[in-house]
């Protein structure tokens, strides 16, 4: 099935599956208002629609900015999120080393993305996974699971966890709802963000490693 047939059926959802306020159980969504500046630090998710259809992932009804978090990455040092990826093509997703479905079958999916696009384009690439169960994901933790989807990447995938205070502002900042469940309840989303550090696209479980790969392509050239 080409792009343009993926992105026409997916429109045809109800509206409900296009919002970042998706939620995996085990591994339900909200719609909330979005405040005109976009600061996302009041709690609010980001909202999703498709009123051009202009990506093969999710179109976000208005750009998100790139968030200003600072965590702990799998080498034990802070990792200043924006001050790391900006200007980047950059994946963001929030999930958990345990999970059993949604996380592993991103994770895959973006490496997959990675080895079919241009080789330049994937050496920009920054990928970054944030943990929401911090008792279960240390750094070292963090460090073994994304070395299974990395291995034979040009860049390697960075993990981050912090205390729960940490994780928890770090997914309002970035405009998805906070993990519930000790983090097995949590946003389904992986975020796309530019060189002009704003998210215009984002893609869930309904998205495939191609879909990751073109919107890849787009936002770089764009």
């Amino acid at each position: 099935m080409s792009s343009a047939a993926r992105r026409r059926s997916r429109s045809c959802l109800p509206a409900l599956l296009l919002t970042v306020g998706l939620l995996a159980a085990g591994c339900g969504g909200t719609v909330d208002g979005v405040p005109e500046e976009h600061d996302h630090s009041a709690g609010a998710p980001a909202a999703v629609e498709a009123p051009e259809d202009e990506y093969a992932g999710l179109d976000l009804a208005e750009p998100y900015r790139r968030p200003s978090m600072t965590l702990t990455d799998t080498t034990g040092a802070p990792y200043d999120f924006k001050a790391a990826t900006g200007g980047k093509p950059t994946l963001l997703f929030f999930g958990y080393t345990n999970c059993p479905d949604i996380c592993p079958t991103t994770m895959a999916d973006i490496a997959v993305a990675l080895r079919g696009v241009e080789p330049e384009l994937a050496e920009q690439v920054q990928v970054v996974f944030v943990t929401t169960d911090p008792a279960t994901d240390t750094p070292e933790v963090l460090g073994e699971y994304l070395d299974r989807f990395d291995a034979d990447l040009p860049t390697s995938f960075v993990g981050l966890t912090g205390d729960q205070a940490a994780i928890d502002q770090a997914q309002l900042a970035a405009g998805v709802p906070q993990a519930e469940d000790d983090g097995r309840l949590h946003s389904t989303l992986l975020l796309l963000y530019g060189a002009d550090d704003a998210a215009h696209v984002a893609f869930d479980a309904g998205n495939t490693a191609r879909d990751i790969a073109d919107d890849l392509r787009a936002v770089a050239g764009a």
